[in-house]
């Protein structure tokens, strides 16, 4: 049995996308929380030395080699920063946070170059205005999204991502210029529509649609370096977001897992780049969101 069990992991590791996602998209489900078969292969070892099982511990050789190919390189320590590195901060806030002053303290304390926000509502919104105005004093803001910088921002404007089963108000992307001492960067912050997993499987098609928005937006960006910050509400495994992990560089190290706060089991906050590197990714400290905010250094040269 932990030898088949072990084949069987192998295969969901290697062939995840063969998993069909037509009945409650059973593959996006599994690929949101794909690492966490490395916990399985844990108790399968286990499992196969109280058998004393020579035949399951050989095959287990199987998973362990393709979630080492697909995941080990996260695990690895992250390079030194150089000359064309830019520092960037992604978190969605929430808009139940009740301390956005002592939230904006603490993303400010990570001295990154970029923060993106989201569930920007009033009147927290000028609390984060205010605190941050000191040492970004270039900001835009979009219905709930928002880009502070340290660098001067232009052309900022509403990204229109909003799927058509939303019929309310709805605003949740931005685009703007950054003009950096290395060049100038197209940022894109988004948050994309909330999953919802019950009886009948993983509900994400509006998070779908809105990725493929969003990926149409990039495909037609002039500018040559891209930088995206966003609550994707999924995971870079997640076919669901293959719009953006198809044209967008994701990161080389670190988990980051940053959602929910209080026990994080999976990285929906996200940052990628295209034309650029996005050479390490981590999780900083709680702050009064139910996310944790995420930090990437970005090598742009």
């Amino acid at each position: 049995m932990p030898a088949a069990l072990a084949v069987l992991m192998a295969g969901l590791l290697a062939f995840h996308r063969a998993v069909p996602n037509s009945v409650g998209r059973v593959g996006s489900l599994l690929e949101t929380f794909l690492p966490w078969l490395g916990l399985a292969l844990v108790v399968l070892f286990g499992w196969a030395l109280l058998r004393r099982s020579a035949t399951a511990l050989v095959a287990l050789l199987l998973p362990a080699a393709a979630w080492t190919h697909h995941f080990g390189g996260l695990l690895l320590p992250g390079e030194e920063s150089g000359p064309h590195d830019l520092v960037v901060v992604q978190h969605n806030v929430s808009d139940e946070n009740t301390d956005p002053a002592g939230t904006a303290r603490a993303l400010a304390d990570a001295g990154p170059d970029l923060i993106a926000l989201q569930e920007l509502v009033p009147p927290a919104l000028a609390v984060y205005e205010r605190t941050l105005a000191p040492h970004y004093p270039y900001h835009a803001v979009r219905g709930t999204v928002g880009l502070w910088s340290r660098h001067p921002l232009t052309g900022a404007r509403l990204l229109d991502i909003r799927p058509r089963g939303i019929t309310e108000p709805w605003s949740r992307g931005l685009r703007a210029a950054v003009h950096t001492p290395h060049g100038e960067v197209a940022a894109y912050v988004a948050h994309l529509p909330s999953v919802r997993v019950g009886t009948s499987g993983l509900a994400s098609s509006l998070r779908d649609e809105s990725a493929g928005l969003l990926g149409e937006a990039l495909a037609a960006e002039p500018l040559k370096k891209v930088i995206l910050l966003g609550d994707l509400n999924g995971t870079v495994d997640d076919r669901g977001l293959a719009p953006l992990t198809s044209r967008m560089n994701v990161a080389r190290r670190g988990f980051a897992f940053s959602f929910p706060s209080a026990l994080p089991v999976a990285r929906i906050d996200q940052v990628m780049a295209r034309s650029a590197t996005v050479a390490h990714l981590r999780a900083l400290p709680s702050t009064g969101s139910d996310h944790l905010p995420v930090a990437a250094r970005v090598t742009l040269g």
